[in-house]
């Protein structure tokens, strides 16, 4: 008979268990041990101070930290500077644009391309905490929260009732409004279908210059002449541009004052 060997069990490896990583906030590797600590430095300066004493470049990178913690954005913050030429051409640039800046990725992109739209939410919130709209100043205000930092042209009709109140706002028209030849008929519904005894008009100039056209002052005519109609007035006729606004009443290009108090 032959022989038959008891075979020697094989015993099967023992995994290690893995240690599931901690996060930690780490401070990011600088070149230099002089920045060691900086972005800290930076985070209590603001809680400190705020941003009005930063620099340019420091308020970028401020922000971009929280876009990428563990790098130096020191470098990508002055490199957007350079090729954008300033703060506000920074905040105003698309996404796509900013991400051709090296070390600029997406998260970066769109946390800057945020930063506008953001504030002008922020700037209706305040403005509708207060939604009555009874001077040319007040005309301004209201425009500019609703129209700065846009990239193309937007035309809003904002009607009023008796009481100087807003009632409501539609967007009329985006892109080149002058030759949008739908939006008077617009203008006239909207404010027949909020009951407005008083409309002002606003739309903005992407290319910065804030002064009406011929194009804008012919447009502000056909409306108040179709307004007029319908017995409801067409108070002031604002452009924004930038951080300025310009108001079509003040300069006396309608066919009379801006009188609220006669709505």
């Amino acid at each position: 008979m032959s022989e038959h060997k008891a075979e020697t069990p094989v015993e099967e490896p023992v995994e290690e268990p893995v240690e599931e990583p901690v996060e930690e906030e780490i401070e990011p590797c600088f070149p230099k041990e002089i920045h060691r600590g900086h972005r800290k430095r930076l985070r209590e300066r603001f809680r400190r101070e705020g941003l009005e004493h930063f620099e340019p470049h420091e308020a970028l990178e401020l922000l971009l930290y929280y876009a990428s913690p563990r790098r130096d954005m020191n470098p990508v913050a002055h490199a957007l500077l350079d090729t954008f030429g300033s703060l506000k051409g920074v905040l105003e640039a698309s996404p796509e644009q900013l991400m051709t800046v090296h070390g600029v990725g997406e998260e970066a992109a769109t946390l800057l391309s945020l930063m506008v739209p953001f504030f002008r939410r922020y700037s209706l919130a305040l403005a509708e905490e207060r939604p009555r709209i009874d001077s040319t100043a007040a005309a301004k205000a209201y425009a500019l929260a609703l129209l700065a930092g846009q990239r193309k042209e937007h035309f809003y009709v904002i009607c009023l009732g008796a009481n100087r109140s807003v009632l409501g706002r539609q967007l009329i028209a985006e892109g080149t409004v002058t030759e949008v030849a739908a939006y008077p008929r617009q203008v006239a519904e909207t404010a027949l279908n909020l009951a407005a005894q008083g409309v002002v008009l606003c739309h903005n100039h992407p290319d910065g210059l804030c002064e009406p056209s011929p194009e804008d002052a012919e447009v502000t005519e056909q409306l108040r002449t179709l307004l007029d109609l319908l017995d409801i007035r067409l108070l002031d006729h604002v452009i924004v541009a930038c951080d300025a606004a310009c108001s079509m009443a003040e300069l006396g290009l309608l066919k009379w004052r801006f009188l609220f108090s006669r709505l």
